[in-house]
């Protein structure tokens, strides 16, 4: 692997990954290993879009991935320690499931 962070999936992101279309599969895995060369909050320079309060969900620490054209949403925590890029929940983005669906996985683990 080519980047600079480990990515790691959850049980749970490995199965949303799966469960999408080839096509898309293959556009949410490429845009994953762009964003893990530099996986940091965009204000210290990397690629994260930091999430913090949305439709009164609490996703502080949480950053996504965007892919615009498809409407998938990949929302992921870092671990600085470990240098590694924790892929939390994938899915679309309608009617910010996506982020409640992040939001109840962060608090199981």
């Amino acid at each position: 692997m080519s980047s600079g962070w480990d990515i790691i999936y959850s049980p749970d992101a490995f199965r949303d990954l799966a469960e999408l279309s080839g096509g898309v599969q293959s556009r949410v895995i490429d845009a994953i290993e762009r964003v893990s060369r530099n996986p940091l909050p965009q204000r210290e320079g990397g690629y994260g879009v930091e999430l913090g309060k949305k439709n009164g969900v609490d996703l502080s620490g949480l950053l996504k991935i965007k892919l615009k054209k498809s409407g998938v949403r990949v929302v992921y925590k870092l671990m600085r320690d470990d240098k590694g890029m924790k892929i939390v929940v994938i899915g679309m983005r309608a009617n910010s499931e996506v982020y409640k669906e992040a939001a109840k996985r962060e608090e199981r683990n």
